[in-house]
């Protein structure tokens, strides 16, 4: 696809080069900085001044002035013209001859050694292999024979280097190095003239086109091949790049980075280099020179001189992307890295990736818009301001001057397409989302969050909660009018608590809850207020609306209480603790919630207070008094509470046992209940006849005696035990007669007896059952018994057994340590005061040694951590 790269403006016109003379034709030319020489066929060399001048267009135009012209005294044509400005001489090629003149004269250079003969064409070596800053390295094809010579030119002499033979007659030459690229009658080849490698590359017809060869770098050249390709070749006959396709009857090429510039017969036609296609055609008649000189490429007809001025790169990247030429200009922009200074093209190409993202954006490409807008660094504002209403009403941002884009808005982009409205808010979301949490949102975040909330708002996207949840720099100015605007008062409360302003977020929350205001965002919003109090270190808000929580349900709503901390004052460590007693007072006018908040406390917490318990106590008598009084058809009720009540009355020792009892003994309905508050008061006479005679509940009393003896010791249990079967062998008990079932609690005696004979004591037992029961009745028990008392008499047979043992061991240990005798005499003195033995008493010390029992006694003292100290042997005999 086109893009204007160059412009081709006029530099030397026919009248200013041959006036009147009409068969003046150009032949060749040379340009050194501003100065341009011009070799015409009557064998006269022009010197032009070329000034530049930039137009009130903002084009570019040159100014002539001629300032010499010289005639060379031959008839032939000027066949090259190469400057040499580190020597300020011009190399002529004329009449087959080399030689010198002076730039700024033109006059030929005095000395005989400064030509040479039989040339029939050269080229300077731009990249030169000797490090002489005074001297030029030319290639020369010789016209008398197969070679080509290299020589050395001085101020004032040609030096012959090297002379190198070549297979065939070499037509064009570009010298690099030590690399000479040729152009034979029918193949182009590389050969290195230091160590003669050769290297062919391509063949090529002579005789239908001009070869082409061009030194475009270091070490690679431009060559003309078959089929009209521009083939690229490096010194090692490789090729690096893309071929381009020019036409078959190119005359000259030329490389202004990066583009391909080639003459023919009518049009000069321009490639890139980095994806070979053509960008640019112009038309150019007569055309037959085209050269490049320090990056200005010159084109010359017979009569007349053009330079072909390229646009700059900002310019020709602004024309491709005004056609949404999007690849081809970044292409371009990346391929001209090298010829911009680093710190600017970074900016330019920031500015160009941008510009690209927004390209692709209107297109709804937003991949790839995505990508350019990363590598541009976008500042996410700018895409922002392109949706109305969605940057905060306190933002400084204005938008890039020159704009990025020529969007007024996203409705101006869209066109009333709401499809697109909405695709292109989809990926703003997107794009807000990953923007955020990385750099890109820095110094921006404010302007970031509170878009991203709104059109979380306005989509009903379920990210909206999340935003609000997190850290955020939502404005709070901007961002509540929205979500009232949509309905997301939800989201409103928890944007008022991340700012701090937990009043108004509950506040709010109430009245949605209560109907005031409509938003589905949350079916549990009340279970949500709740939860939120719960843990609100605001106190004094949390009281204000624990009334309405709990109007609302009691189950529910105490919880406000029940899952804080539990304390007697506020600290830091636990703001959000309360005073149970503050708590249990309040909560006196809503029953329902005071009974599962002392059941939090006593149950829950483990609290040890006897207000607690004993309050939670009287609740559950009185919840089992109520359904005791209620219709018949609340059984399933009235079992729950008295499961409660019993539990409590068994787990808990803080209640008021006297003050339970006197409230329960009324109730013959609740007979286990008293029996368990009789075993509280250790009136266990009492609990088992309620149990034996009253409720006539054996496993329940066996329970009893297990439950009562839970906490204490085995001696405990068997009292209990005991007391049990008096209780069913009393025949004087008050509730024992005809109708109560003597024969019954025989029966349970004996099968108390049977199944835990261990606990009793098998004489007490004897000494109380009636003389009239048989020993087979008996038999599990008295077994029982037996066993029991033969197992305990072994046993502690074995224990003494063992225990003697172990003491006639002990004495053999002690007699094996005594050793032999020890012999005292008076003459015999202690190891330890040195005075000798009155008498037989003494203590031995390890290793035998005899010392007085006063002076072993005195050593313990002595050697003790507490009365340690030096021996006094004053007293020695």
């Amino acid at each position: 696809m086109s893009v204007k790269a160059f412009e081709l403006v006029p530099a030397v016109d026919r009248e200013q080069l041959m006036g009147d003379k009409a068969r003046i034709s150009i032949e060749c030319i040379e340009c050194c900085g501003k100065h341009l020489y011009v070799g015409t066929n009557d064998c006269f060399i022009h010197h032009f001044l070329l000034e530049e001048h930039t137009t009130t267009k903002g084009t570019l135009s040159y100014s002539v002035q001629k300032l010499l012209v010289m005639y060379l005294g031959q008839k032939k044509p000027v066949e090259a013209l190469k400057a040499a400005s580190a020597l300020e001489r011009l190399i002529v090629l004329c009449d087959a001859t080399l030689s010198m003149v002076d730039m700024v004269t033109l006059e030929a250079v005095p000395s005989g050694g400064a030509k040479v003969k039989g040339v029939a064409a050269f080229c300077v070596n731009e990249n030169p292999v000797i490090g002489d800053p005074f001297c030029v390295e030319i290639g020369v094809i010789s016209a008398r024979k197969r070679a080509v010579q290299v020589y050395m030119v001085y101020e004032d002499r040609v030096q012959l280097v090297k002379e190198v033979n070549t297979p065939q007659q070499p037509c064009a030459v570009s010298l690099d190095g030590y690399f000479l690229c040729l152009a034979l009658s029918s193949q182009y080849m590389i050969l290195n003239y230091s160590t003669g490698a050769a290297q062919d590359l391509f063949p090529y017809d002579s005789e239908e086109r001009k070869p082409i060869v061009k030194r475009i770098g270091r070490e690679e050249f431009l060559l003309a091949a078959p089929g009209g390709l521009g083939m690229f070749a490096n010194a090692e006959g490789m090729s690096q790049r893309a071929p381009v396709n020019w036409s078959e009857s190119v005359i000259g090429a030329a490389v202004c980075f990066p583009y391909v510039v080639a003459l023919d017969e009518g049009f000069i036609t321009i490639h890139s280099m980095l994806d070979q296609q053509l960008k640019q055609t112009l038309s150019f008649r007569d055309g037959h020179i085209l050269q490049d000189f320090e990056g200005k490429v010159v084109l010359a007809s017979t009569k007349a001189v053009y330079v072909l001025v390229p646009l700059p790169l900002e310019r020709q990247v602004q024309d491709l992307l005004a056609g949404h030429r999007v690849e081809e200009a970044l292409t371009l922009t990346e391929g001209a890295r090298r010829n911009i200074p680093k710190d600017r093209f970074q900016v330019l190409y920031k500015r160009i990736l941008q510009q690209a993202g927004f390209i692709q954006f209107g297109q709804l490409q937003f991949l790839e818009a995505e990508e350019h807008f990363r590598k541009g660094q976008l500042d996410v504002r700018e895409l922002i301001s392109l949706y109305p209403l969605l940057l905060p009403s306190s933002s400084s941002f204005t938008r890039c001057h020159p704009p990025l884009h020529q969007f007024a808005d996203l409705n101006h982009l869209a066109q009333g397409d709401q499809e697109k409205v909405q695709r292109c808010k989809r990926f703003l979301i997107s794009y807000l989302g990953e923007v955020r949490s990385t750099e890109g949102a820095n110094g921006c975040r404010e302007d970031v969050d509170t878009a991203l909330l709104k059109l979380y708002a306005e989509q009903d996207h379920e990210s909206l909660l999340d935003l609000l949840a997190s850290p955020n720099a939502c404005l709070l100015a901007d961002s509540a009018p929205w979500l009232e605007k949509h309905h997301k008062y939800f989201a409103l409360g928890l944007l008022y608590h991340y700012n701090g302003q937990d009043a108004a977020a509950v506040q709010l929350w109430v009245r949605v809850v209560n109907g005031e205001l409509q938003d589905s965002t949350r079916t549990d919003l009340y279970e949500y207020i709740v939860d939120f109090l719960s843990f609100c270190s605001n106190l004094d808000l949390v009281w204000k609306y624990a009334d309405w929580a709990l109007q609302r349900d009691q189950t529910i709503g105490v919880q406000i209480f029940t899952k804080r901390p539990v304390g007697k004052n506020q600290s830091k460590d636990q703001p959000c603790q309360v005073n149970p007693d503050d708590v249990v007072t309040y909560l006196g006018k809503h029953s329902q919630a005071l009974l599962l908040y002392l059941e939090h406390l006593v149950l829950e917490k483990q609290i040890q207070r006897e207000q607690f318990h004993t309050q939670l106590a009287l609740l559950y008598t009185d919840r089992v008094l109520s359904a005791l009084n209620q219709s018949p058809g609340l059984e399933a009720q009235l079992v729950v509470a008295r499961d409660k009540l019993q539990f409590l009355l068994r787990e808990s020792s803080l209640y008021r046992v006297h003050l339970l009892l006197g409230k329960i003994q009324p109730c013959d309905q609740l007979l286990l209940e008293q029996a368990t508050l009789h075993g509280k008061l250790e009136e266990h006479d009492k609990a088992l006849h309620i149990l034996v005679y009253q409720l006539k509940n054996f496993p329940a009393a066996e329970d009893y005696c297990v439950w009562g003896s839970a906490s204490q010791g085995p001696a405990y249990r068997q009292h209990l035990y005991h007391l049990l079967l008096g209780v069913y062998l009393d025949l004087d008990a008050p509730g024992r007669g005809a109708g109560a079932g003597g024969g019954e609690l025989e029966v349970a005696a004996v099968d108390l007896l049977n199944r835990h004979g261990e606990l009793f004591d098998a004489v007490r037992v004897l000494d109380l059952i009636p003389e009239g029961w048989s020993l087979e009745l008996l038999r599990p028990f008295l077994v029982r018994a037996l066993r029991g008392t033969m197992h305990a008499r072994r046993t502690s047979q074995v224990s003494l057994g063992l225990a003697r043992s172990e003491n006639l061991q002990l004495q053999h240990d002690r007699l094996k340590q005594r050793g032999g005798p020890v012999l005292l005499s008076d003459k015999k003195g202690c190891h330890l005061c040195h005075n000798t033995f009155t008498g037989p008493d003494c203590v031995c010390l390890p290793g035998g040694r005899p010392v007085h029992t006063h002076c072993a006694a005195e050593r313990v003292v002595r050697d003790s951590p507490a009365k340690r100290r030096l021996a006094n042997a004053s007293n020695h005999t």
